[in-house]
C-alpha cells in the first residue's frame, strides 16, 4: 500500500481515503475509516443454515465475527484459494464484520467530487455500487457496505417499529432538508419520519445538491430559517460529503443558525470528533432512527 499518505485528520475537506481491493479481476473500494485492520485469512467455523453470503464465523481477539464472501455478494465466481487473499475487518453501524476479498492492493486519497454517481442505465435496483472512481484507464467501484449487511440481516437496518414505540405524534410542517445518497435509505427515512409526524421533507442525493438548494433560498430571503428548519445529512456521499456540507453551512452567515444532525454509519467514539469540528449540533449512528427522531424533536425550531 505504497500510495498511503496518512489518515485524514481535518474534517470538512471533502476528501476521503479508500482501501482498494480486488474480487476476481474487478477493483472495488471501501472508505478507510470503516476499516479496523486487514489480516491474512484465519480458520472459519461453518454455521448451518447461514445466509448464502456468509462463509461462517471467526474468533478474533476473543470476539466472534461473521465472514462475508464478497465474491458471493457481487455474484462473481469464487476463486480457488490463493496467497493474496485477505480479510478486511470493518466496523460501521455499531457492528464489526469481516469481508473476504481476493487481494488488497493500495490506498488512494481522493475528493468526493471525483466520485461519479452510477448511471441508472447500467445500474439495476439490486446493485451495491454507490460511486465510480476513474483512475487512468481503470475504474474503482465504491460499494454500499451498509446495504450488503442489511441484505444479509434485515433487522440491522432502519426499523419503523422503533418510531411507532414513541407513541402518537402530531404532524409537523417544519421543513427538513435531508442529504442521503442511498435510494433505499431515502425511502426508509421518508417512511419513518412521516410515521414520526415529519411530513415536509426535501431529499437530495448528495451534499452539493443540498447546499445548492439552501444557497438558492438565500437569494429569495435573508432568513433561510423561514423556509427550512433543519438539515439531516449522511457522511459518505459523492460530490460533497456530510462533513463538508456541515462546514459550509456553519461558515455561512445566512445558514449558520440551521441545526445540522449527522446521521451516519460512521458515528463512533473514535470518529465523533470529526462532526464536532465542523459544528454539527448532534450525531446519531445508523440505524438508530428513534434516536434521530428524538434529536429532531429537540433541535428543530
Amino acid at each position: 500500500m505504497n500510495d498511503h499518505k496518512g489518515i485524514l485528520l481535518e474534517s470538512g475537506t471533502n476528501e476521503l481515503e479508500i482501501v482498494e481491493f480486488q474480487v476476481g479481476s474487478n477493483k472495488f473500494g471501501i472508505n478507510v475509516i470503516k476499516v479496523k485492520e486487514i489480516i491474512q485469512p484465519i480458520k472459519v467455523t461453518f454455521i448451518p443454515h447461514a445466509h448464502p453470503h456468509v462463509e461462517g464465523i471467526v474468533q478474533l481477539r476473543g470476539e466472534v465475527l461473521p465472514v462475508v464472501s464478497m465474491a458471493k455478494v457481487l455474484g462473481l465466481p469464487v476463486v480457488v484459494k490463493n496467497e493474496q487473499e485477505k480479510y478486511i475487518v470493518a466496523e460501521f453501524n455499531k457492528q464489526r464484520v469481516v469481508f473476504h476479498v481476493d487481494n488488497v492492493t493500495q490506498i488512494h486519497r481522493i475528493s468526493w467530487d471525483q466520485i461519479e454517481k452510477p448511471s441508472d442505465i447500467y445500474q439495476g435496483s439490486a446493485s451495491h455500487v454507490i460511486g465510480v472512481i476513474k483512475r487512468d484507464d481503470e475504474m474503482i467501484l465504491l460499494l454500499d457496505f451498509e446495504r450488503i449487511i442489511v441484505d444479509i440481516n434485515p433487522e440491522s437496518g432502519i426499523n419503523v417499529d422503533s418510531v411507532k414505540k414513541l407513541g402518537k405524534r402530531e404532524r409537523s410542517n417544519k421543513k427538513i432538508v435531508i442529504a442521503e445518497d442511498s435510494p433505499l435509505l431515502r425511502k426508509l427515512l421518508h417512511d419513518t419520519l412521516n410515521e414520526a409526524g415529519y411530513v415536509n421533507l426535501d431529499f437530495f442525493e448528495n451534499g452539493k445538491d443540498a447546499l445548492d438548494f439552501l444557497e438558492s433560498l438565500e437569494k429569495v430571503s435573508s432568513d433561510v430559517s423561514e423556509h427550512v428548519q433543519m438539515v439531516v445529512t449522511d457522511i459518505e456521499m459523492p460530490q460533497m460529503d456530510g462533513h463538508a456540507l456541515t462546514r459550509r453551512i456553519k461558515e455561512s452567515s445566512n445558514l449558520s443558525k440551521l441545526p445540522v444532525l449527522i446521521f451516519s454509519s460512521l458515528i463512533t467514539d473514535d470518529l465523533r470528533h470529526k462532526g464536532d469540528q465542523v459544528g454539527a449540533e448532534d450525531q446519531i449512528s445508523k440505524p438508530e432512527i428513534a434516536e434521530l427522531v428524538l434529536k429532531i424533536d429537540k433541535f428543530i425550531l
